[in-house]
């Protein structure tokens, strides 16, 4: 491992694989968010950018409700149809 900064309190390290390792002074290692802060207050590594979410179109909201509907409209409709001709083939025998 390569010594990238050495300060009273910790050590960072790069790694063969480009990543970083940070060491207290005792030699244990350091990790998590604490590591986090250490390695973005040396600018060795990125924060991610945080996305804002897009507002949803209230078109789109209503095409499905729309859809919906209609296939209910249309079970109903096919529904009755289906309840007579059991009633017809009954009444044939």
């Amino acid at each position: 491992m390569k010594l990238v900064t050495r300060t009273d309190d910790y050590t960072i390290y790069q790694r063969r694989d480009s990543r970083y390792a940070v060491q207290d002074a005792n030699k244990a290692p350091i990790n998590g968010d604490d590591k986090v802060a250490i390695l973005l207050k040396h600018e060795l590594v990125k924060a991610p950018e945080v996305k804002q979410p897009e507002p949803e179109d209230p078109e789109v909201v209503e095409e499905p409700e729309a859809e919906a509907a209609e296939t209910e409209a249309e079970a109903t409709e096919e529904a009755p149809a289906e309840e007579d001709a059991p009633a017809e083939d009954d009444a044939a025998e």
